[in-house]
């Protein structure tokens, strides 16, 4: 079974995100969503709340599950007898550091490789910090989430 790993923050996950999952389902038996902790980077939804979304959103793929990790990317992949990660490129900025990453990974276990996808050029410009800002803003964020993580977004910024 080839199974592929997509790890992210997904804080929150992103129309974006779905559409290289569905990509990705077309290349391989098996999805895995890893939802990375870094409490570094703030985040709005805590970990469970992040899985928990990333799961009703691929509810109807059965090849995809979600999970989370702490630790070396490369470790996880290991764990789940992973054959490669999923990155996706937004624009050319995106690349120097996925490269980078990619071939730190590469040096740390050279069975797992990288692929990068592109997602639809309608998704280039988005991102989750940006569907926060919107949505901090008051701003329309239906066209670039799931409705169910619309309705968690307005939950998660009016009790703030």
């Amino acid at each position: 079974m080839r199974t592929v790993i997509y790890p992210g923050s997904f804080d929150p996950l992103t129309n974006g995100h779905l559409d290289v999952i569905q990509r990705a389902v077309k290349l391989f038996d098996r999805v895995i969503v890893a939802v990375a902790q870094n409490d570094s980077k703030n985040p709005l939804f805590n970990i469970t709340e992040r899985v928990d979304l990333v799961k009703q959103a691929v509810a109807h793929l059965p090849q995809v599950d979600a999970d989370s990790f702490d630790g070396l990317l490369v470790d996880y992949v290991e764990s789940r007898s992973g054959q490669a990660v999923v990155r996706g490129l937004r624009a050319i900025s995106d690349f120097e550091f996925e490269f980078q990453m990619a071939l730190m990974n590469r040096k740390l276990n050279e069975r797992v490789e990288t692929i990068f996808m592109m997602p639809k050029d309608t998704y280039t410009f988005l991102s989750s910090r940006i569907v926060k800002e919107i949505a901090r803003l008051g701003g329309d964020v239906s066209s670039f989430v799931p409705a169910h993580v619309q309705a968690a977004l307005k939950g998660k910024l009016s009790k703030a």
